[in-house]
């Protein structure tokens, strides 16, 4: 077990719990601002209500250059409806009220323009667990460490089935709460099936020291879901969540409902998932 990815980490702690069930944690994606902030609010509440153990909101952003077109879209009228990183803390906070693990996901630009230990400091304040950071490598996030750990949040970085053995082993020694690994190469966005590599990368970034290791893009229903928790520690959705919020009658009570049956869904997949290798979440 690594030091970088349990202590202090309330991350770890829900996946452990889940792990101490028989399961896999369930991990969801919302962006803070769609429909509108108080709405996205609502949908992540919502999603832990119906079985989601970790949530993460994301901050929107101008280049969301590794999200699909569904999170693109989600991002681009967060912006224009106004939202900012101050209104990212208040979602956190008040997601963190419900006791599930909230962490930011976001590109580095905004946390540098922002500042790097203000970010921590208010962060850690509103009540967040730590930041995932798809476009940041250990290398270059020397400030974002420090400042991690000075505020006792969690860092959570990715591979990707393209990356070396050398750049698993950073990666695996620089995360704390878990590692997440895409599942395969490009943009997020749900799939008719999970990269076929997908498992191999887990089985190397745990042989690389992970404690552990989280999978997403491409995860969309239930049998997906209870695919990769029979290997993983947790199982990422995002894009198949947000596409509940997209509709065209603007009906939010019905999207809120659609959401809860695709969470709760998704909830039953990891539940029912059986260990396809020794080295799943149920050791």
């Amino acid at each position: 077990m690594t030091r970088t990815q349990t202590a202090g980490s309330a991350t770890a702690a829900a996946i452990d719990d889940a792990r101490a069930q028989g399961r896999a944690a369930l991990v969801v994606y919302l962006p803070v601002g769609y429909p509108d902030v108080d709405g996205s609010i609502a949908a992540a509440r919502a999603a832990v209500e119906s079985g989601a153990d970790i949530v993460e909101l994301g901050l929107p952003y101008s280049d969301p250059g590794l999200d699909g077109v569904v999170n693109q879209e989600a991002m681009q009228a967060a912006l224009e409806g106004g939202t900012r990183t101050t209104d990212v803390l208040r979602a956190v906070r008040e997601v963190a009220s419900t006791g599930a693990p909230t962490l930011v996901m976001t590109y580095y630009n905004p946390v540098l323009r922002y500042g790097v230990d203000r970010f921590a400091a208010d962060l850690a304040a509103a009540g967040g667990a730590g930041l995932i950071t798809p476009d940041l490598i250990p290398d270059e996030a020397g400030e974002w460490l420090e400042a991690a750990e000075a505020h006792d949040l969690d860092k959570v970085f990715l591979v990707a089935p393209s990356s070396t053995t050398e750049r698993l082993y950073l990666t695996v020694a620089a995360s704390r709460g878990f590692v997440y690994a895409a599942s395969t190469m490009g943009v997020t966005g749900a799939r008719a099936s999970v990269g076929p590599k997908a498992e191999a990368l887990v089985a190397a970034t745990r042989a690389a020291g992970a404690e552990r290791v989280c999978v997403g893009l491409g995860v969309s229903t239930g049998d997906q879901a209870a695919e990769v928790a029979a290997y993983a520690d947790g199982v990422i959705v995002g894009s198949a969540i947000v596409r509940t919020l997209i509709r065209p009658d603007r009906d939010r009570d019905a999207a809120l409902e659609d959401l809860r049956r695709l969470v709760g869904e998704l909830a039953e997949g990891v539940r029912s998932a059986r260990p396809l290798t020794s080295g799943g979440p149920r050791r």
